[in-house]
């Protein structure tokens, strides 16, 4: 296989915190049911995801949130990346965000069998690499719910 051409990233990322929120969306999609983030800022000191939820979640299911983050992240799991075609990710990831610029090979990020998503961005090697997750704050306002959370080393 020839060595696959991705579009270019614009920003240079905090591995933790990214992988993180790939760990957080998967929680959010298995718990909710929901989309992953609509929208989401990551960053060293700080980052938030926004959700599109019917309800906001309550005090006792951000805390499982915050505690089936950090109990996956202890697990130690391999963060991998394979390069399929657009056809093979619609198989495996949903492919509604990808940019319509986006090329024909598309970069697949798995965190063990716990989340896959097409993500061209920055990541651990294992999740024993990332920290703590940590909600800092959250709230809910015309169907969007905005998590706002960091990783304690």
């Amino acid at each position: 296989m020839e060595t696959p051409v991705l579009n270019a990233h614009n920003k240079q990322e905090h591995e933790q915190s990214h992988s993180a929120e790939h760990l957080l969306n998967a929680t959010m999609v298995k718990m909710f049911g929901c989309p992953r983030s609509r929208n989401a800022h990551i960053e060293k000191k700080k980052s938030k995801c926004d959700y599109i939820l019917d309800a906001e979640p309550t005090a006792e299911q951000v805390a499982q949130i915050e505690a089936k983050i950090n109990e996956v992240i202890a697990q130690n799991l391999d963060v991998t990346v394979e390069f399929v075609t657009r056809e093979q990710a619609a198989s495996i990831v949903d492919l509604s965000k990808l940019p319509e610029d986006a090329s024909e090979t598309l970069r697949i990020v798995r965190i063990g069998d716990y989340d896959a998503c097409a993500c061209i961005g920055a990541h651990v090697k294992n999740t024993s690499e990332i920290g703590t997750f940590k909600v800092i704050s959250h709230s809910y306002e015309n169907g969007v719910w905005r998590l706002r959370w960091k990783i304690v080393q």
